[in-house]
């Protein structure tokens, strides 16, 4: 993310579907994918369309005034999941 995130790019729908390894071999890199939501940005304008899978999205994001930061937050949960098996925010439903 770091390197999309220089490149003023960013994923909006970071999850474990959407990182991949580049092949079976030992060692392989590991590959983001999936870049249907991602845009070019301006990292002085906040961004406010509502994207993104549920477990994953940002709190600013529904609130529609984030920026590239959203995808950190994923991350966040992404790392939170694989570690504990579980996702940190958990309810009935989507809301």
């Amino acid at each position: 993310m770091n390197y999309c995130h220089k490149n003023n790019i960013v994923h909006r729908d970071l999850k474990p579907e959407n990182i991949l390894y580049e092949s079976q071999k030992h060692n392989a890199l590991l590959k983001v994918v999936d870049f249907g939501t991602s845009m070019a940005y301006d990292p002085n304008v906040k961004m406010n369309q509502k994207l993104g899978t549920p477990y994953y999205i940002a709190p600013e994001v529904l609130s529609k005034k984030y920026n590239e930061k959203c995808d950190i937050w994923s991350c966040g949960v992404i790392l939170f999941i694989l570690l504990s098996g579980s996702p940190p925010f958990n309810g009935d439903d989507d809301e």
